[in-house]
Parts: C-alpha cells; structure tokens; sequence
C-alpha cells in the first residue's frame, strides 16, 4: 500500500462561479471573463500527475460528497440552507466575493469530503500522509458566510469531525496560502488544543484580519500564530520566516497531526499575490514539515490544496510537493525554477529579518 494518499473527485472541477474574471462580481465595464479561481491549475495538477507517473506511486481515492452532520459542526444551519437554496435556483453569492453556479453546492460538497476522508486516513494510519485536491477552496469560508472564492470550511469541518470521533486530539493547522486563513483562525480562536498558523502577504485579503496581535481568545490564547509578511517576500524571507519561528512553534505543541492549508498564490507566477517563491520553495516547506511530522506525530501530515491562480505554474509547484509528501524519484523539470531563484532580491532583506525577528520575540514572551 502507498504511504500517501491521493484523494480528488472530477465533481469538484465543475465548480462555477461565473465570468467575474478577478472581481467579485461581474459589472457595466468590466468585459466578461473566465474567474480567477479556476478549474485548470488543479486540473492540470492532477494531469501532470497521470502524465509524470507519479500518481501511480499514490493511493488514488475518490471519496463521497461530506455528511450534513459533519458541516454543521462548524456551519451555521441557516448559512447551509442558503447554499442549497441558492445553488437550486440559479445561483448567489456565498457572502464576500464567493460567488456560484447551479452545480456548486454538490461541487462544494465533495471538496469538503475530500478533507474529511484524507484527515480521516492519516488520522487513523491508513496512509501516512496524505493530499486532497479541493475545489471549491475553503480556508477563507467562516461559520456564516462563505469568503474569497470559499463556500465550506474544507480543514474546519474535517478537523472538527476527526476530534468529535476521537480520532485525533491536538491538530496543527500551517495555511502558506498568500491570503489569510482566517477560515481555520474563526474555527478555533478559543481552542486551546488546536494550533492555527498563517504565513501570508500582509493585508492582502481577507484585509480585517490576519494580524500578528491576533492570537487567540480565552484558553485558545496563544494558539493562533499570524506572519503577515511584506510583500515581495522571497525565498530567504520563508526560509527565514520557516525555521526560526513557525517550525519552532509547532514542534513545541506537540500535535498528533499537522494540517496544511497548501495554497500556490505565494508563487512568483500568482496573479492574485506579490511573492516571489519558485516551485522548489514549496517542496523545501514539505520536506520541512514532513521531517517533523516524523518527530512529533508518526508522520500524520495531510495537505489540503488551497489557493494559486497560475494555471502554469501552479502544476509544478503542486508536483514538486506531492513528490517530495511521497518520497518518489518520479520528477518534472521547472524551466523557470532557477530563474525565479536567481530574482532581484530572493535573499532575506534586513527589514524582514527585524520583523521576523520581532515576531519571534514577541510570540516567546507570550507562550513562556
């Protein structure tokens, strides 16, 4: 049996929100276009895999669509209810920039148990890791509203459900997606046995939160790490950002499992984001987290696909990731990786290093 699971479904391809191009709705000037959060980049993820042969080296599933029940752990019901009733005639808006198309609610739906079924793998050992290509994404959707191109909290609602069975007690939640994943940080703010950690580009979206004060509510005090980075990040300053704070952090939660909200828009190829990481940049984060993964939760690492809008570069920055989740020989050359390394101003700045450095000093203090 492989080592790591592979889940996807094609439901969660037929997702449409519309010709909004990069706008939340469509308007008098703004000539119709295909909508930034597309099906293609995670389509062509899943092609590259079948072409490369790596997917052969993973445990395919196509799991069912998410329970009801296990929504409502996190969902309010009024907010469910809109969805399905909207979806069935003729389609809405979820809340904030989260608009859809008939179709959308199944779609959503599938992306969730996608989430469900490859925390619930990893969580029990039926594979050691695990990646769940969802669409529609879900880190920016909240117990009420769907944000930013989300309709369902994909890792709240997969969480929440693994710690109600007992499958899991303390989870590790890590969004590197260039947006705030204010999803996993409304979810649990006042869980103290839930760690959430964001790693994004400063005020990018959602811009009312994301904030490094924002650190957690009552006995979740302390569990919720944000590192809004400026833009223009690069190499050095995740590398950075990686090793001397986040790592740090989670290894001394100590969880049973590690989640990743793995979005692609911090790429340097992202229409939606102003980093600068190149595909190699994404399977260095791997190889990080897997490592202590090993030492800290008998490898339980699942990856949950998240943002990233470059239908080019997105399928190489996922393959290079899922490669190194899986341990495989089985590569496929980035024709730009090198370039994008050898960019203007990739090495760790002194105005990122300060604040990391503050960050860190500061995160100290408060969890002594």
């Amino acid at each position: 049996m492989s080592n790591t699971g592979f889940y996807w479904h094609e439901r969660c391809f037929w997702h449409d929100q519309g010709a909004i191009g990069v706008f939340s709705a469509p308007g008098e000037f703004l000539q119709p276009q295909p909508a930034s959060e597309s099906p293609e980049s995670k389509r062509r993820l899943k092609n590259l895999l079948e072409v490369s042969g790596l997917i052969d080296e993973l445990k395919v599933v196509k799991p069912p669509a998410v329970a009801q029940e296990d929504l409502l752990r996190f969902h309010t019901p009024r907010y469910l209810k809109m969805l399905a009733e909207a979806d069935a005639n003729g389609g809405g808006n979820g809340g904030d920039c989260a608009p859809f198309t008939p179709g959308s609610w199944a779609a959503a739906k599938h992306s969730a148990g996608l989430a469900v079924a490859a925390v619930e793998d990893v969580a029990l050992g039926h594979v050691n890791n695990a990646y769940a290509l969802c669409r529609p994404p879900g880190h920016h959707a909240e117990a009420d509203q769907g944000r930013g191109f989300c309709l369902l909290g994909n890792i709240p609602v997969a969480v929440m459900r693994a710690r109600a069975l007992g499958q899991v007690k303390r989870v590790a939640i890590l969004d590197w997606d260039v947006h705030h994943g204010n999803s996993q940080q409304s979810a649990f703010y006042a869980e103290p046995e839930v760690f959430t950690v964001s790693v994004h580009q400063a005020a990018n979206y959602p811009l009312d939160t994301g904030s490094f004060e924002e650190q957690g509510d009552g006995e979740g005090l302390g569990a919720n790490l944000n590192l809004p980075l400026p833009p223009g990040c690069g190499l050095g300053a995740y590398r950075y950002a990686m090793e001397s704070l986040v790592l740090p952090a989670l290894e001394a939660f100590n969880p049973d499992l590690i989640v990743v909200a793995c979005g692609y828009d911090a790429c340097a190829k992202d229409p939606l984001g102003k980093m600068l990481l190149n595909s190699a940049a994404f399977a260095e984060m791997t190889a990080q987290l897997k490592a202590l993964a090993a030492r800290c939760c008998q490898e339980k690492l699942v990856f949950v696909h998240e943002g990233g809008y470059s239908e080019g570069y997105v399928p190489l920055c996922g393959h290079s990731v899922i490669q190194t989740l899986a341990g495989s020989s089985i590569s496929v050359p980035d024709p730009q990786n090198d370039e994008i390394a050898a960019w203007g101003y990739q090495a760790l700045q002194p105005h990122q290093q300060a604040l990391i450095d503050g960050w860190r000093q500061q995160w100290e203090q408060c969890t002594q």
